[in-house]
């Protein structure tokens, strides 16, 4: 094994690391109003609501995230739309993670007890503050590690975005192999890279879980 490989790439790596977390953080940060809003209809008392948030749900996490990205570039590029890539990356990952994000809001206010709402609708609280003060908190307490556990996994499928010609952390490892003949040692960079963020957004993820916890 060639180490030197590694530290001559170290900084190609680095760089492709902070492009690869700033994708994947702007495809959840954009896909998570999307979500709450998916959410929301799934919650409705209106049925076509319902359906139209359940079929919502079921297209963007039945296609897979190479599809959705290479539909969104190609389609509407196709029908004059042009669309940068950047722009098509970041809205195919919030497109796919707004789905997820929405069943485990609604999965999240499903548990908190219904009496809850009841008992604050009694005290006199309006609909607004049922919402943001007994429900979305105790939600988004439960919704923490779910939440966390989606970013992490978008992370690494943020890999996929080089197909729109994206140079995130894979596709600059992919580069580093062809142009070093050095493939192991290019690719146990890129895992290096991605298990050093991992590992800082599982920590992140538990620091926000115990400080939600006491503030109960």
């Amino acid at each position: 094994m060639h180490l030197e490989v590694l530290t001559h790439s170290f900084a190609y790596l680095l760089q492709a690391t902070g492009v690869t977390v700033a994708v994947s953080l702007a495809g959840i940060v954009t896909g998570f109003p999307l979500g709450a809003l998916v959410c929301a209809a799934r919650l409705s008392r209106s049925r076509g609501l319902q359906r139209l948030g359940a079929g919502y749900v079921s297209v963007f996490r039945g296609v897979p995230l190479l599809v959705q990205l290479l539909f969104i570039y190609y389609f509407l590029a196709k029908v004059g739309i042009d669309v940068p890539a950047i722009v098509a990356a970041v809205g195919g990952l919030a497109l796919a993670s707004s789905a997820y994000i929405a069943e485990i809001l609604r999965g999240a206010l499903n548990a908190v007890p219904v009496g809850q709402a009841e008992a604050a609708v009694a005290a006199g609280f309006t609909p607004l503050d049922v919402w943001l003060r007994v429900l979305l908190p105790q939600a988004l307490r439960i919704s923490v590690p779910p939440l966390v556990n989606e970013l992490i996994l978008l992370l690494k499928a943020s890999s996929l975005v080089s197909v729109v010609g994206i140079a995130e952390l894979t596709r600059v490892g992919m580069n580093i192999a062809s142009m070093t003949y050095r493939p192991l040692e290019a690719y146990l960079g890129v895992a290096i890279c991605y298990l050093a963020v991992n590992l800082c957004l599982s920590a992140l993820g538990a620091f926000a879980e115990r400080h939600l916890a006491e503030g109960r």
